[in-house]
């Protein structure tokens, strides 16, 4: 069940990824029914597809990966391609079921038109190699694609889509502008954003200098160095026929991750639980040296992989989705101003983005009425299909649908007012600057406590204390997160219950009389004060209601041994000395209705959403023993804590 729950929240869910989600066994008559429905996709895949699996396609290295194509069988000449590379299991047969897997996504493309390939990333299922994470080496989608668009079958012209991790690699490739490379669609990507603008999170490993632990629960079921192969004589004929038998795929015992990733050393966690070695802690022979744990924000082995970062060209048209309870909108946003910035004044055109109120590949599964957590999002459903489509049959084939007339540079949707709105840029042209200053009587601790977001600078000197111990974190409720397990569910959750704990300061503003739009970045600038060497601070920001109840919208972290920057020596904290912090951006889209309060929590840990700062300014990934940090948040006209917002002109709603 754990490896069901996992590949729900981390594989690709949207449109034409070519990787089916893994669920749960229906009760036997809609068992039946759906392995009827399979078989029949499967036939009429056969009727209209000229089918080639299991090609085991050499990159330049000589490793050979499992590669999978459909194309149309009266097709009058060349066709565009869709090309789907995974590390997730694509093999056409169900081993678990003894029936076809649903290859709709298959049959869609040929009778639309276009040859539709699948293929493994190296190390995974039957193809090749050592898995190194975050897409290296990126010369394996280079020579896939160029392989691709030079068969007789092939009108020369590929695009490439998918979510999650068969998203991430597409920047990387870009980059490096393979011939035949003509069109994008990234979804859920930041796992392939390495440095880009002011966030050095390294495909989602970091924020703000603390490890986000969604990789480690990911990982496990994916660091498979040691696994069974076929001989590099074995035919395609009996590559098939092996794979009715089974697919490769690793058979991970269940973990309750809400107790494992307690566990310290945090180098230790998959051990604890008997996970494979590879890459997360071990050395391994892969391209960017293994060991993921040991690194800095700004080691040089993050620039070897598959990372795009904003040193690299980019000159690919993209069509680029995100959503707002992702791990790293922020970042996904960035790369889509980098995408702008880079291309040439034609590509740069065709640039375009959707932000979707929903959690990490979560577009499809949007309903009349979404609930994401707690919150109900409205009706944000969306033909993700006929999008994605448009888009290929454009310029791909070169239709002139009319799309880009009609198409808004960004379509974003607002929580609270449950509204799809558009902008050219982002933040909106038209959203203002708006800055909330930190103040209390030196009592901001819980809900209680008499903290508040105000427009003047405070005249008095105060400051808010609490203790941090890093064996009793703040736990994370709810959040912007995928791929944890049983840890964390994504989503906006009342955090009332968290905001009972001492150690969170709680600051709120009053009741917008008007309502308010939030659509923007949110920049926070805390000057605090802790008696440990290193520690963290922590934001979030909340929407309340006039009854209480307080949404989470976004989260943020700094670890201050990084505060200066990651790419400068690290600066420790002194007992008695205030430093200032700037934390990474957060942003959102949301509309605070008449009566309700925008308000930040402000602490030390948010775990196991980051790992714990053990304060003690060692290594923290290979330490088992932490000291109690106690910490200070200063506010006044010489120590200005604030909070500035992005706020659109908006009518009563």
């Amino acid at each position: 069940m754990r490896r069901i729950i996992l590949s729900l929240l981390c594989t690709a869910t949207v449109g034409l990824t070519g990787v089916t989600p893994l669920v749960a066994q229906p009760q036997t008559a809609n068992r039946d029914s759906l392995i009827a429905h399979r078989w029949e996709i499967e036939r009429e895949l056969q009727d209209v597809a000229i089918v080639e699996r299991k090609i085991m396609l050499p990159m330049r290295d000589g490793v050979r990966l499992a590669t999978d194509i459909y194309r149309p069988r009266n097709a009058s000449g060349p066709v565009p391609t869709i090309f789907v590379k995974t590390p997730y299991n694509f093999n056409y047969w169900d081993v678990r079921t003894g029936a076809p897997r649903d290859m709709s996504a298959a049959l869609q493309a040929v009778k639309r038109g276009y040859a539709y390939v699948d293929q493994n990333e190296r190390g995974h299922f039957f193809s090749e190699g050592n898995y190194d994470i975050l897409g290296p080496p990126r010369t394996d989608g280079v020579d896939a694609i160029e392989w691709i668009t030079s068969q007789q079958w092939s009108n020369g012209k590929l695009g490439t889509i998918g979510c999650s991790s068969t998203a991430e690699w597409q920047m990387g490739v870009a980059a490096l502008a393979p011939k035949g490379y003509a069109a994008m669609v990234p979804q859920g990507f930041g796992a392939g954003v390495g440095r880009v603008g002011p966030y050095y999170e390294q495909g989602n490993w970091y924020r703000g200098g603390a490890v986000q632990m969604l990789f480690i629960t990911w990982i496990y079921g994916q660091q498979n160095q040691v696994r069974p192969m076929f001989a590099p004589t074995t035919s395609q004929q009996d590559l098939i026929a092996a794979s009715r038998m089974f697919d490769l795929a690793p058979q991970m015992p269940p973990v309750d991750w809400s107790r494992a990733l307690w566990h310290l050393p945090v180098q230790d966690i998959l051990k604890s639980v008997d996970g494979p070695r590879g890459i997360f802690a071990d050395s391994m022979p892969v391209p960017t040296g293994g060991r993921m744990i040991q690194r800095t924000p700004n080691d040089p082995a993050w620039y070897k992989g598959g990372l795009y970062n904003d040193g690299m060209p980019f000159n690919i048209p993209a069509y680029w989705f995100m959503s707002w309870y992702d791990v790293s909108v922020g970042p996904n946003l960035e790369m889509f101003k980098v995408a702008r910035a880079k291309a040439s004044p034609e590509v740069a055109d065709k640039q375009y983005a959707v932000i979707a109120p929903v959690a990490h590949c979560a577009y499809t599964r949007a309903t009349e009425n979404t609930v994401v957590g707690e919150r109900s999002m409205g009706d944000p459903r969306m033909d993700y299909n006929a999008m994605t489509y448009g888009w290929f049959d454009l310029i791909l084939k070169g239709e002139q649908n009319g799309l880009l007339d009609t198409l808004p540079r960004i379509r974003y949707y607002t929580m609270g007012s449950n509204e799809w709105q558009t902008a050219d840029v982002w933040p909106p042209a038209d959203a203002k600057p708006t800055t909330f200053y930190l103040t209390s009587g030196g009592s901001a601790n819980t809900l209680h406590g008499d903290g508040k977001l105000v427009t003047s600078v405070p005249r008095a000197a105060a400051r808010d204390t609490f203790t941090y111990d890093p064996m009793k974190p703040v736990t994370s409720y709810g959040g912007n997160v995928c791929c944890t397990g049983t840890a964390i569910q994504a989503g906006a959750f009342d955090q009332r219950k968290m905001e009972e704990r001492p150690d969170i300061l709680v600051y709120t503003t009053d009741p917008f009389r008007d309502g308010m739009e939030l659509s923007g970045q949110i920049s926070v600038t805390l000057y605090v004060e802790s008696d440990a060497k290193d520690t963290d601070f922590t934001v979030k920001l909340i929407d309340v209601a006039p009854d209480g109840t307080a949404y989470n919208l976004d989260e943020t972290i700094q670890r201050m041994r990084y505060r200066d920057g990651y790419d400068k020596p690290v600066v420790w904290m002194e007992k008695g000395k205030v430093a200032k912090v700037t934390l990474q951006p957060m942003n959102t889209s949301n509309f605070f209705k008449p009566g309700h309060s925008l308000r930040i929590e402000v602490s030390s840990s948010n775990f196991p959403r980051f790992d714990r700062n053990l304060n003690t300014g060692g290594n923290n990934y290979d330490e088992k023993d932490g000291v109690v940090a106690h910490n200070a948040v200063h506010h006044s006209s010489q120590y200005p804590s604030s909070i500035t917002i992005s706020v659109r002109p908006t009518a009563k709603r």
